[in-house]
């Protein structure tokens, strides 16, 4: 029995292993590679047909040599790039203003175009033949027409009646050079006109321009520039007008024309502040003269006109001021005599800029406003040409409203 069972265990082991043999070998073996896929025979063209078989001929598109791209080896044309354009900075040419000494006598006929009215009127209203009151009042009433003013009207007629009744015989000479004589003492040749920007040893000569929007007042900033310029004198410009758009760039324009140095700050900025820096770099570049661009603030605005006066104590910390002018618009007429006052009791304007006078605007202005602020008009504008401000001077102007 026990021989049975051995040979049982013998016979299982001996399977086993044939087992195992015959699995080993199965992995061993690769599978065969999958069949190739059946290929795209592509039948060949068929035979041209001749004779009664031939097709009839089909319509094509041939292109001629010249469209046929030909190959080029594989080399692609090489690219030549253009070297880059540099365009030329433009730099501003500096222009040579025209010289101030006798500038208002050249530009005397675009001021008598609009200021003939009072002189042509008066001449004609003396040459009558007999001056009753009824003339004498067509001329009181030409002369405040006239905006100069009725204490000046009430002096200048008294002294022509008088005049007039020594006189006797009355050619149109003498009338003239009566009228003429009895106009430049109205006027006031005795005041000093010079637009003081002398630099002293220490410091330049500071000047600040005020006057209400609308008046010119940058440009008549600008305008100065030139003048001085065309007398030889170095400026810098502080554009402390930072409230209106675009004021600072239309100033920095009028400087670079004429190559003066401008000074701005940030647009709302404290316009005390750009008045200091520009006195300050003024100093430091040694420049002969300083001029301060303020903002056109209405008159009426109290606590702006308080402002105004900060900037002129801001100011005198460096050194006092030489000038504040003060820009009218003279075709304002009596609101011209309200806005000088307000400013006169502000910042103690020194001096008159008359501007538009070649318009509707009447020679009498000069008069009443000098009269009212007892300060002396010294410069005109005539015109919007560049070089159209002139220093104010009593017989020319005088001459212009008289005509030959």
């Amino acid at each position: 029995m026990e021989i049975v069972i051995l040979a049982v265990v013998i016979a299982v082991v001996v399977i086993g292993a044939l087992g195992g043999l015959v699995v080993g070998s199965r992995r061993k073996k690769q599978l065969p590679p999958p069949p190739p896929a059946t290929p795209d025979i592509t039948a060949p063209p068929a035979e041209p047909h001749v004779g009664e078989e031939a097709e009839t001929p089909r319509d094509e598109t041939r292109r001629t040599i010249e469209e046929v791209d030909l190959p080029d080896g594989g080399t692609a044309p090489a690219t030549v790039e253009e070297p880059p354009v540099v365009e030329e900075l433009e730099i501003p040419q500096i222009e040579v203003p025209e010289p101030t000494a006798g500038r208002l006598v050249r530009l005397r006929a675009r001021l008598s175009r609009s200021q003939n009215a009072l002189g042509k009127g008066l001449l004609t209203l003396l040459s009558r033949e007999h001056l009753d009151d009824d003339t004498w009042e067509e001329i009181e009433d030409t002369l405040l027409t006239a905006d100069v003013g009725v204490q000046p009207t009430q002096e200048l007629v008294e002294r022509l009646r008088e005049r007039v009744k020594v006189l006797g015989t009355r050619t149109p000479e003498e009338l003239r050079a009566l009228l003429r004589e009895e106009l430049i003492t109205l006027v006031g040749p005795e005041m000093d006109r010079e637009v003081k920007t002398e630099p002293a040893a220490s410091k330049p000569g500071i000047v600040m321009v005020v006057g209400v929007n609308g008046t010119g007042k940058t440009t008549t900033t600008g305008k100065l520039a030139r003048v001085l310029v065309a007398d030889g004198r170095s400026v810098v410009l502080g554009a402390a007008d930072t409230f209106r758009a675009a004021a600072a760039d239309q100033l920095q324009t009028w400087g670079e024309r004429v190559g003066a140095h401008t000074v701005r700050g940030p647009e709302g900025g404290d316009p005390a502040s750009v008045a200091f820096d520009a006195v300050k770099e003024g100093k430091e570049l040694g420049s002969d003269v300083v001029l301060i661009d303020t903002a056109g603030r209405l008159h009426t605005k109290t606590g702006l006109m308080d402002e105004l006066g900060k900037v002129k104590r801001v100011v005198e910390k460096h050194a006092p001021l030489d000038e504040v002018l003060l820009v009218l618009d003279a075709t304002t007429g009596q609101n011209g005599l309200i806005q000088a006052r307000v400013f006169a009791e502000v910042v103690d304007v020194s001096g008159i800029v008359l501007t538009k006078l070649d318009g509707t605007a009447k020679g009498g202005i000069v008069v009443a406003v000098q009269r009212e602020l007892g300060v002396p008009v010294k410069l005109i504008g005539l015109g919007e040409g560049a070089d159209d401000l002139a220093p104010f001077e009593p017989e020319a102007f005088v001459d212009a409203l008289i005509g030959d």
